[in-house]
């Protein structure tokens, strides 16, 4: 079964509006063919999990340096043109015809409120292509390497019988996505705190395990489990259930391993993970691309679902792991959490 360019490239801004996880991550579209102040036509615009302004430009058969000047100039528009949330909550209202408001749509897509200060200083460049050429894959990395948000994704088309498949290839590996970058708009990062999403799913994994045993987890694809496993120990993390609240803060002091490698601390002894007393199954079954990872925390502090903390502004994500700047967030959770620090 041989790989070819999609049939028309043309299609894949179609096949994106309709499933724009096909990039490899959620993102909220809020428009299609934006017009900027500077005459061009964004072809796909959207907001990823931690409100960055995604461009999704289509190469079709421009050259490397068309699409490329066409993609920094949209940036120039960015950074100068859409100032703030309000800009973004209008091209969603344009965009979508179900009458939901922006953070509507973000809260239901991601689970929780829109971060603060959404700017258009904030973005990324996804160059799509059917093909890529040498010449782009030099181009992005060049620009890569002095910090331009740039990517390339690639979608090649297969055929098997009456099956049909699409496979995704990213030029940069190591950034598709980025889970958290540090921006001329947002405070910088303290070096400590970390944001962790506990998505408690009936059934496979449940909260009370992680009070009682001392571990976050994720599972069930490189999605869901890249950014836990990049979890360093000595992090303190800050952990939220989607739709919930924050539930605890405490401190990460093993690696992240799969569910049936890992061991976890019992009244001073070591005892294999699935040998535990576990609500949740923390499996995906054999055909899931990946396993449940448990990452060991010491607990300093936690609450029940019940008295989760959870109130407009707190900085909320889809990653299941991604640093944790946001200075309201963390004064919030450090009074309500540790209010030994704050006296």
């Amino acid at each position: 079964m041989a790989a070819r360019p999609y049939p028309l490239e043309s299609q894949l801004e179609d096949l994106l509006v309709r499933d724009p996880t096909l990039v490899g991550e959620p993102l909220l579209l809020v428009g299609r063919q934006v017009p900027t102040i500077y005459g061009g036509f964004i072809d796909l615009l959207a907001v990823d999990a931690e409100g960055y302004l995604c461009v999704l430009e289509l190469k079709r058969d421009r050259t490397p340096r068309e699409v490329v000047a066409q993609l920094l100039d949209y940036a120039s528009w960015l950074a100068n043109g859409v100032p703030d949330v309000d800009a973004v909550s209008a091209l969603h209202a344009g965009f979508d015809d179900t009458g939901q408001s922006f953070a509507d749509a973000f809260e239901q897509l991601f689970g929780g409120p829109p971060p603060d200060g959404i700017s258009g200083a904030d973005h990324r460049l996804i160059v799509v292509a059917g093909k890529l050429d040498g010449a782009t894959e030099r181009i992005v990395n060049y620009l890569s390497g002095y910090d331009v948000p740039i990517n390339a994704v690639l979608f090649q088309y297969f055929e098997d019988g009456e099956n049909r498949y699409l496979a995704r290839t990213w030029v940069r590996e190591d950034d598709a996505p980025t889970p958290s970058r540090p921006t001329k708009s947002r405070p910088a990062w303290n070096g400590l705190d970390w944001y962790v999403s506990f998505g408690e799913e009936s059934g496979l994994r449940n909260w009370e395990d992680a009070r009682t045993y001392g571990f976050v987890s994720a599972g069930g694809g490189p999605w869901y489990t890249r950014t836990l496993r990049a979890l360093p120990v000595g992090a303190r993390i800050w952990t939220y259930i989607p739709g919930i609240g924050y539930v605890g803060v405490g401190e990460v002091i093993g690696q992240a391993s799969p569910a049936a490698e890992a061991a976890l601390d019992v009244d001073g002894q070591p005892r294999p993970f699935l040998t535990l007393t576990l609500r949740g199954k923390y499996d995906h079954g054999p055909s899931s691309p990946e396993p449940e990872y448990i990452v060991p925390v010491r607990w300093q502090h936690t609450t029940s679902r019940d008295a989760a903390i959870r109130e407009p502004g707190l900085f909320a994500n889809q990653n299941s792991a991604c640093k944790l700047r946001d200075r309201h967030t963390l004064d919030v959770l450090r009074e309500k959490l540790l209010p030994s620090e704050t006296n």
